[in-house]
């Protein structure tokens, strides 16, 4: 098959690999659509040692499913497979598996190729009129639904109520602010840098999405979603946040730095990191999906697999407007 493979930092090649083999439990899933996730942008700079070269990355997938009772079938990949008998997995935190793992990181290869395999129990049906390009879009805004319904339960005040900060308009960003709505918050500020995107999601959701200069920081805010996750991101949320709010964070950017922890600690600040969903987080977010609770989801673009090295270089160099680039395998 072809597949787009990371072989080194900031490069990318189309080559021909093996078919995957299914074993116990597991189906053959053609790749119809991709997206590129933050943590394949990670791995394609060199930044992430959980993913070496060389590899196949992408973990967004929707597809249709090759023989078995299920066969022809389109379906939603939830990418992250666990034990299913550890604590984690017994209370529902499946994502806290010490076992678990998820195509695009070894030994499970990735969603930019034309075949992938996972077990049954991963996969959702996608119902008639639902495109594979929305369809992927479930993995992504599953960490930001994870995180709405986290910071949800978490709040000393209701959400409707509340003023929401997220930092950052990628897909991850987008994707939060859209779930908040779903959980009742009317009041979401998205922080958004780059000029070209702030257009395109103000143009293409019903968002407020600003410059950073614009964030109006002197009331602070109820909750704070950090969607990008470097020193720079988290020093803004530590100093947005109200007494007594709370900070989410979502964004694997860079380890280190950021935080007022005197400002958190004086000011009973919560902080809450996330990591991916739960699978029922997984599958409420298909569902609003499905339901068209989250929107049109209009804010993603399409390229061809053959195109997936110039992606990636543009999302590097700042060049695209989409929140998601969706990269087709079939295109």
């Amino acid at each position: 098959m072809k597949a787009l493979v990371y072989v080194g930092p900031e490069q990318l090649e189309i080559r021909d690999v093996n078919d995957p083999v299914p074993v116990e439990d597991e189906v053959l899933i053609k790749v119809s659509s991709c997206g590129i996730c933050g943590s394949d942008m990670h791995a394609y700079l060199g930044h992430d040692e959980r993913r070496p070269a060389p590899l196949i990355l992408g973990h967004e997938v929707a597809g249709h499913v090759v023989g078995g009772p299920l066969d022809g079938k389109l379906v939603t990949v939830n990418p992250l497979v666990t034990c299913g008998n550890c604590r984690a997995c017994r209370t529902g935190r499946e994502n806290l598996c010490p076992e678990r793992q998820i195509i695009s990181m070894p030994p499970r290869e990735g969603g930019f190729a034309e075949f992938i395999t996972i077990p049954a129990s991963n996969l959702i049906e996608v119902p008639t009129g639902v495109s594979p390009e929305r369809a992927c879009l479930a993995e992504p805004i599953a960490c930001g639904w994870h995180a709405a319904r986290l910071a949800n339960s978490t709040l000393q005040s209701d959400l409707e109520d509340s003023n929401v900060l997220v930092i950052g308009g990628g897909a991850i960003g987008v994707g939060a602010a859209l779930s908040l709505k779903c959980f009742g918050a009317h009041n979401i500020t998205v922080s958004e840098p780059n000029e070209i995107r702030r257009s395109f999601l103000c143009e293409t959701t019903e968002l407020n999405v600003v410059a950073p200069d614009a964030v109006e920081t002197d009331s602070g805010y109820e909750l704070v979603i950090d969607a990008v996750g470097y020193a720079e991101t988290r020093k803004i949320a530590s100093g947005a946040a109200k007494p007594g709010g709370v900070i989410v964070h979502i964004g694997l950017g860079a380890a280190e730095g950021g935080l007022d922890i005197r400002r958190m600690t004086l000011q009973e600040i919560t902080f809450i990191g996330t990591y991916t969903y739960s699978s029922i987080d997984f599958r409420a977010t298909a569902k609003a999906i499905f339901q068209g609770d989250l929107g049109d989801l209009n804010w993603a673009e399409q390229r061809p697999l053959e195109d997936g090295a110039k992606a990636f270089s543009d999302v590097k160099n700042g060049m695209v407007q989409a929140a998601k680039i969706i990269l087709k395998p079939d295109h």
